[in-house]
């Protein structure tokens, strides 16, 4: 998400797939005999040039884009079938921000029905007809609350949600054809720097965290350093941020780096013992957007077996306002070339931007874009990879990597390295410089509520 915080992560549907139609029939029984008609000079194809005086050669033009649209029907067949096995996992959705800004989480409102939902780019039945299988949800006041409401929607509709806090519980969503909530925090701010919150929020479910969003942490750099409109304070991460991520790896929790500087991905991936996942960014060589992945970090995810799950809002696909589905596509091939077909994943962001690629408009459209890798000769194992194996292998390994008899770790943040009116004193009133005038802690917890609300 690109302004708050909550993230819905992952799902997928076994649907109904119809008869093939004669025509494609016809193409499913004679494998590669459609053939686009070869070009001249002038990038007409050259059997459109002339022809015989008997009209045979009008039967030719007419008789190809009627070919045309064929192959893309049987490509869009071969997408659906595969996607009922494979349900794409969603690096990214931000429906509960929705369902807080236009509800304020009252779930029962009639117009907040997910069934009818119509205003958002995710319902149920556009995730029906997207074979989403798994989402996360980015949801400490409003962290708490969102993560009550992601519980809520999972008791609310049974037959399609379901919470999960493990790569078992994804694939036994699969299975039922349900789609599978992971909880994801977006942002290390949500945190408050305590390593104590860092715990406890696992322990309610969330099973990702991103390490920044749009501005630093007091232990993390974000993107927008390296714009210039932030100035690095940790210089990637600092002391207390590579306790962050060693906490993270003990407990099982996947590092996120969408939103963080260039120097904190490589300090991250480098110090990480698991695998790490960018949940919705691009390619930087294709759109040069600081939030995006430029090709020597990419390089350092295929060494370390990470992830990049893809973005769909325009200015990170194109760098401009309009993008269309083949733009996204060809961040897809970009990153399967740089850093392999297993370090590619879906990242769409959906109901956290205000733009989205000609193609893509909503979640029911992940077929459209499987059936464009399909058509650029991606085999039927790379997209399954990039729909949800490539995820789940990297949830396996940060999971193998956990290990909760490991001492955690346990030296706070120096008071001196708090910045920002959004921080606590709590644990630090006996620090020697420090003397808060009565009432100081209380007005402290305001602060930090107030700018939770504003997330």
């Amino acid at each position: 998400m690109e302004r708050h915080g909550w993230t819905l992560s992952w799902a997928a549907w076994p649907g109904q797939l119809r008869p093939l139609l004669p025509a494609e029939q016809l193409l499913a029984e004679q494998p590669g005999s459609v053939v686009p008609p070869q070009q001249g000079p002038d990038g007409r194809p050259t059997a459109w040039r002339a022809g015989p005086a008997d009209g045979s050669m009008q039967t030719v033009w007419w008789l190809w884009p009627l070919v045309a649209l064929c192959s893309g029907d049987q490509f869009r067949g071969e997408a659906e079938k595969i996607m009922r096995a494979t349900p794409v996992i969603d690096g990214h959705n931000d429906l509960p921000w929705q369902l807080l800004t236009l509800f304020n989480n009252q779930l029962r409102e009639k117009a907040a029905n997910l069934t009818s939902l119509a205003q958002t780019h995710t319902n149920i039945p556009k995730l029906r007809a997207g074979f989403v299988g798994a989402q996360n949800k980015d949801a400490v006041r409003r962290i708490l609350e969102q993560i009550d409401v992601i519980h809520r929607m999972c008791q609310m509709y049974p037959e399609t949600f379901v919470c999960v806090t493990n790569s078992t519980g994804i694939r036994q969503a699969f299975q039922e054809g349900r789609v599978a909530s992971l909880i994801g925090v977006e942002g290390g701010h949500s945190i408050d720097s305590s390593l104590g919150v860092l715990r406890a929020l696992y322990h309610l479910g969330m099973r990702y965290l991103t390490l920044t969003h749009s501005c630093n942490t007091p232990w993390a750099d974000n993107w927008l350093v390296d714009t210039g409109e932030d100035q690095a304070q940790s210089q990637g991460l600092s002391d207390f941020g590579q306790s962050v991520v060693r906490e993270m790896n003990r407990l099982g929790v996947i590092i996120d780096l969408a939103h963080v500087s260039v120097a904190t991905m490589k300090a991250a991936l480098r110090l990480s013992k698991a695998p790490i996942i960018f949940s919705h960014s691009s390619a930087y060589s294709l759109c040069r957007h600081q939030r995006n992945v430029p090709d020597d970090v990419l390089q350092l995810v295929n060494q370390t077996g990470s992830l990049v799950m893809v973005n769909f809002y325009n200015d990170y696909v194109s760098c401009q306002k309009e993008a269309t589905l083949s733009q996204v596509a060809d961040h897809l091939d970009h990153i399967k070339k740089v850093a392999g077909a297993g370090a590619v994943g879906f990242g769409g962001d959906y109901d956290g931007v205000s733009r989205l690629p000609s193609g893509l408009e909503d979640v029911s459209k992940y077929p459209d874009l499987v059936a464009e890798l399909l058509r650029r000769q991606w085999t039927e194992a790379e997209v399954r990879g990039a729909l949800a194996n490539n995820l789940l292998r990297v949830f396996e390994a940060v999971e193998q990597v956990s290990d909760h008899a490991q001492t955690p770790e346990e030296v706070p943040i120096p008071l001196g390295k708090l910045q920002g009116s959004c921080r606590t004193t709590y644990g630090y009133s006996e620090a020697p410089s420090f003397h808060p005038p009565p009432g100081a802690l209380l007005a402290s917890l305001s602060t930090v509520l107030l700018g939770l609300c504003l997330l």
